[in-house]
């Protein structure tokens, strides 16, 4: 399997701002959310990439983009029609290939020396099939995430074959059909908003498309069942964090993980001891 395109959606009505949002990178730079992610992607090798956005976004993302921006192209969601929908407005840009695709409001950082993205791709070129990254995730965290069920590859740490894909189930909806044995109790895989897709996806989306007729949101999950159960689908459990800069704090959980795995970690940990110690010496003096 060639991979050589990657996806970005940032489309969402109410979140295509954020990636827009500046960060200080862990090397000590200021770059934006997009510029970040496509760092991401570039360090994979892939230099062809498509961000899905809002109508009239362009200007703002080329200049988020900076020196980056000429790797890019982008293709307008010109209807708010959902997150499956924003996927399937690159299909002539992808042209039946597989394709790295990445969500634009979360941002990803590796505790190896290879990239998360980089860690997805040699999976997914090892076993040619499609890919989603996961991570383990606290029960009260369902709401927020896809979830998935399966089974461990044998003789393997990391990997899964993906038998069920679910969008933000219940507790109840995940016990019964989304434990994986071996997780800890109360955790379950949930997506880390990276994935290698294969051209079936783009195909069943189509049909999606096609039966929907503009009456509603297209959601991936339910395509990814349907992938689930018609090809080989696989899960690699990322050495590293996925961080959704669109929950609460989540634009400064992401700069905290930032700057406590860069260059000025130590600078960062005193200011946060400080703001402590002055937090506590005014619960003190009241």
């Amino acid at each position: 399997m060639n991979i050589t395109k990657a996806v970005i959606t940032a489309a969402a009505r109410n979140q295509r701002t954020l990636p827009l949002q500046t960060l200080v990178d862990r090397d000590g730079d200021q770059k934006s959310v997009l510029h970040i992610i496509i760092e991401e992607a570039v360090g994979t090798g892939i230099d062809d990439i498509c961000v899905v956005i809002a109508p009239g976004d362009e200007p703002a993302y080329r200049q988020a983009a900076g020196d980056l921006a000429p790797n890019l192209c982008f293709v307008p969601q010109t209807e708010p029609l959902g997150y499956g929908h924003a996927v399937y407005c690159a299909r002539d840009f992808v042209a039946g290939e597989p394709f790295l695709h990445m969500v634009g409001d979360h941002m990803y950082l590796s505790e190896t020396q290879q990239g998360c993205a980089q860690q997805l791709l040699e999976v997914a070129q090892a076993h040619a099939c499609a890919v989603s990254a996961v991570q383990p995730t606290r029960e009260n965290l369902l709401p927020l995430f896809g979830a998935v069920g399966g089974h461990r590859v044998k003789g393997a740490r990391d990997l899964y074959i993906i038998e069920r894909v679910a969008e933000k189930p219940t507790p109840t909806e995940a016990e019964q059909s989304l434990m994986i044995p071996g997780l800890r109790t109360g955790h379950y895989l949930c997506f880390f908003g990276m994935h290698v897709l294969t051209p079936l996806v783009i195909d069943v989306l189509e049909q999606h498309v096609a039966a929907n007729n503009g009456r509603g949101r297209i959601q991936l999950s339910p395509v990814l069942d349907e992938l689930a159960r018609r090809e080989r689908y696989m899960a690699l459990e990322a050495q590293g964090r996925r961080y959704p800069v669109d929950a609460r704090y989540g634009l400064l959980t992401a700069q905290l993980a930032l700057a406590l795995s860069g260059r000025d970690r130590d600078e960062v940990l005193a200011g946060l001891v400080e703001l402590l110690a002055q937090r506590d010496s005014g619960l003190v003096t009241r």
